[in-house]
């Protein structure tokens, strides 16, 4: 069994920043995938950011250029930094491990004001 613990969300005005964290309860790996997924309210559970097992990065469009995902593996906690958020950001951040099976975080709210 793997815990996921995120931290780091809240209320932001639009234009602004907030950096997300993920700690895990085991070692990880760089051959584990880790990422964020975020969930808008009446909408389904989307790919944010993602560090793959073979060590690439893959972005959802929305976010590129403003989102930044990194891991710190000695850690074993992923980040994911948000820059010059907006308001259509806003919703659950969703943390993932993948080790044998995915594992999920509990999320944390991300509110972006206008």
């Amino acid at each position: 069994q793997v815990q996921l613990v995120e931290s780091g969300g809240g209320l932001v005005q639009a234009g602004g920043s907030l950096r997300l964290s993920c700690a895990a309860s085991r070692r990880i790996f760089s051959s584990n995938a880790m990422g964020w997924f975020r969930q808008a309210p009446g909408k389904q559970r989307e790919l944010v950011a993602i560090s793959t097992s073979g060590g690439s990065t893959v972005y959802a469009d929305s976010v590129k250029g403003r989102f930044t995902i990194s891991r710190d593996n000695a850690k074993n906690t992923v980040y994911l930094q948000m820059n010059s958020l907006k308001p259509e950001d806003t919703g659950v951040y969703y943390c993932m491990v993948s080790i044998e099976r995915t594992y999920w975080g509990q999320g944390t709210q991300v509110t972006v004001s206008s």
